[in-house]
């Protein structure tokens, strides 16, 4: 296994002038490394990938396969977006499986958060093991894989797959941000055109809103909680917090409570709000988020909602709580 280590030399990448000398040194890097070679990315649509595909994008065009798997535990609106970004703005030969029923049937009746994260991390390779076999000629994979990844890993990153290939499948890794932190990763981002939203997008779990939606996921509870969720970060764009604070997310109980709508009780599923900002993720503070935010997301969240009839702000920071519910 390789020890990589980012030379003390290497300048921070801090500005668009930066940021367009480093994508010029890659393409070139990228160019002589793969040839003609066919290069397979596993897309999620997360910050790392996504630059990582704008720039062999930029480098060596339909040469590069990337797989975006749906496995219907998506924040809305993401995997629209990397259709319409990567699909159809850069023109990238994108393969989009929806794989939502087959993950959700999977997890039915399924409550045990581990259990969850099995199921999801598992299939997932599934699926993409499936697309890669229909495949020829792929001799290269590309990884998101940045700076940090390897710090924690103490210098030393194995030659290792995020989605998973067929086995017998011989390729090289392509890792043209690994000597990056995340906000020259962002930098970068925003200089090969990708959009501000997507450069910026907060850390999202591999089991996406499978963690949030807590204890066995049901179809209409997941529901609720992906719209939920797209009002707080609608109001958080809004309101200038987006870029302020680190995470920030809403969780569904697997419980209901009595409440009132239109003078008739009727019982709803609570949204739990949580935000917080951390340095290192090993510790977080609670972000202050002013009560007459709070009251509108609220009001938006309960009137807008089907099934939604409360709305809580979790105040726990780490420790002694974690990031997530489950």
């Amino acid at each position: 296994m390789e020890k990589i280590i980012r030379p003390e030399s290497m300048e921070r990448i801090t500005t668009p002038e930066l940021a367009q000398k480093f994508i010029e040194e890659q393409i070139e890097e990228i160019r002589t490394h793969v040839g003609d070679g066919k290069v397979l990315l596993a897309l999620s649509g997360g910050v790392d990938s996504s630059v990582v595909a704008a720039l062999l994008i930029k480098a060596i065009g339909k040469q590069l396969v990337c797989v975006h798997v749906n496995h219907g535990l998506m924040r809305k609106g993401e995997s629209e977006q990397v259709i319409d970004v990567f699909g159809k703005e850069l023109d990238a030969n994108l393969i989009y499986v929806d794989a939502a029923d087959r993950f959700l049937n999977l997890l039915d009746g399924v409550a045990d958060p581990e259990r969850k994260r099995k199921i999801i991390g598992g299939e997932f390779i599934k699926v993409f093991d499936e697309e890669a076999a229909k495949l020829e000629g792929i001799g290269y994979l590309a990884q998101g894989t940045i700076y940090p990844d390897i710090l924690e890993s103490d210098g030393v990153k194995a030659h290792h797959n995020v989605g998973g290939l067929p086995e017998g499948m011989e390729f090289k890794l392509v890792e043209p941000v690994k000597l990056l932190f995340k906000d020259e990763v962002r930098v970068v981002g925003e200089a090969l055109g990708l959009p501000h939203g997507m450069v910026y997008r907060q850390p999202f779990p591999g089991p996406g809103l499978g963690v949030r939606c807590l204890g066995a996921i049901t179809r209409d509870r997941l529901h609720a909680l992906r719209e939920a969720d797209a009002i707080l970060r609608d109001e958080f764009d809004k309101n200038g917090l987006a870029e302020k604070v680190w995470q920030y997310f809403v969780a569904v109980p697997d419980f209901k409570s009595v409440g009132v709508r239109n003078g008739k009780r009727y019982e709803g599923w609570a949204a739990i709000i949580r935000a917080v900002n951390t340095t290192d993720a090993m510790t977080a503070t609670v972000e202050d988020i002013p009560h007459s935010l709070i009251h509108h997301i609220t009001e938006r969240i309960t009137h807008e909602v089907e099934g939604i009839n409360r709305v809580l702000v979790d105040y726990t920071p780490k420790p002694v709580g974690t990031i997530e519910f489950e």
